[in-house]
């Protein structure tokens, strides 16, 4: 697990920018496990799987043609042939994944096919329960935060550039949701790793948290 570098955290709080521009200064392979859930969650929505039907959620995530392909400092992640990184960034996607990712049978498949990646190695894990669930002896662990305000500021902004017409009351009220479904789940709840580094962002630019953590990592190998 030494080669394996965990960043978990709430939406907003940066973590998938910070975590693509890690990877890319190490030159590991960069895992957006939301975009999984995502897919999961556009998947099921499509066949009309119920959420509440666990078993059937299980055939669905084990017969799912899910991989990705390394864009830039990025990834694109594809159902079969079809790239789907557009669809599964919907406002809809976005409560339905948290919704699907609290489900046991989808949350076992992912963690066996997101550990099967891992055995590579050189991978930065991006996720909620990437430290506490997935891969807790990963040498590296890191939650990255900021404050409610900060995080749905930055949402707000981040759909806007998407060219989304949507209002900052809305996106504050979507974070709320999206918080109490990750924080108060039974099933690998968000919670920072008990030898996680803790990193508040609110007040620091994306370069200094990368930095910093590029650093510990440095630290750590010393």
């Amino acid at each position: 697990m030494k080669d394996i570098i965990t960043i978990d955290g709430p939406a907003g709080s940066g973590k998938s920018t910070v975590s693509r521009l890690v990877a890319k200064k190490l030159r590991f392979l960069y895992l957006d496990t939301g975009a999984m859930y995502r897919a999961a969650a556009l998947q099921a929505m499509r066949e009309g799987v119920r959420f509440e039907d666990g078993k059937k959620l299980w055939g669905l995530c084990q017969g799912l043609d899910l991989h990705f392909e390394q864009e830039g400092i990025g990834s694109r992640i594809f159902i079969g042939k079809e790239d789907v990184s557009l669809a599964i960034r919907s406002p809809e996607m976005d409560l339905l994944s948290s919704k699907i990712s609290a489900v046991k049978e989808v949350r076992k498949a992912m963690t066996e096919l997101q550990q099967k990646i891992g055995r590579k190695g050189r991978l930065v894990a991006e996720g909620r329960d990437m430290g506490t669930v997935v891969f807790p002896d990963a040498q590296h662990k890191f939650y990255i935060t900021a404050s409610p305000e900060i995080r749905a500021e930055r949402r707000y902004r981040e759909r806007i550039d998407r060219g989304e017409t949507v209002s900052q009351i809305e996106v504050t009220r979507e974070i709320k949701i999206r918080d109490d479904q990750d924080t108060k789940r039974d099933l690998a709840p968000l919670r920072p790793a008990k030898d996680a580094r803790i990193v508040d962002t609110t007040r620091l630019s994306v370069d200094q948290v990368v930095a910093l953590i590029l650093e510990e990592i440095q630290d750590g190998k010393n």
